[in-house]
């Protein structure tokens, strides 16, 4: 005898789920949008420990040294992992009173990342959905889903400048020194790109 309460909520879930994926297939991330030539934005490579600030694709500053997480970098970030999520961001704030001397949050967890955490278990439906509605209503994505959140790019603050240029020390942001935080400030702005790669 087949249960039909159970086939109907499969089925009704496996429709949600591809009517889900459908609407976010149109929809792109501010992250995902194109640029033009005149575009500051900023890249990050976790290999090499460099922050680069670019136009286009010109150099025009280019930062050594930096750390990200004491886990290192990774697409399938869990909250508290320490790892540095790759991918495409934009910054979506910016704190001036943080700890860290100058705070500049991205828009984790993008929708590629909600998409991937779906699909492969670390989070459930409903984490996914608060965070396509938020993307979907031009809010910040929720900071407490299983993806972890309050990442972005910062200074040492009151922090040591000596571990900060022999390790990787941080939960998952990316690290650069406080006159180098200040510096950056003079070229990122809410809304400009990051790419960590």
């Amino acid at each position: 005898m087949i249960d039909l309460g159970a086939h109907f909520s499969v089925s009704c879930r496996s429709l949600l789920l591809g009517l889900l994926f459908l609407a976010q297939s149109v929809f792109l991330s501010p992250a995902a949008l194109g640029s033009d030539s005149n575009e500051i934005w900023v890249l990050v490579d976790t290999g090499k420990l460099t922050l680069n600030v670019m136009q286009g694709e010109s150099l025009l500053r280019k930062y050594d040294n930096i750390a990200i997480g004491s886990n290192g970098p990774s697409l399938a970030r869990r909250v508290s992992d320490q790892t540095t999520p790759l991918g495409d961001f934009r910054i979506s704030g910016i704190n001036p009173r943080s700890r860290f001397r100058l705070f500049m949050a991205f828009d984790y967890p993008t929708m590629d990342h909600a998409r991937r955490a779906l699909q492969d278990g670390r989070i459930g439906l409903e984490e996914y959905i608060s965070v396509s509605n938020a993307w979907l209503g031009g809010e910040p994505p929720p900071q407490d889903t299983g993806l972890g959140g309050y990442l972005g790019i910062h200074g040492v603050g009151d922090g040591s400048t000596k571990i900060h240029g022999r390790v990787n020390w941080t939960d998952g942001c990316i690290a650069v020194t406080n006159e180098q935080i200040e510096e950056l400030s003079s070229w990122v702005d809410v809304g400009t790109r990051v790419s960590v790669r």
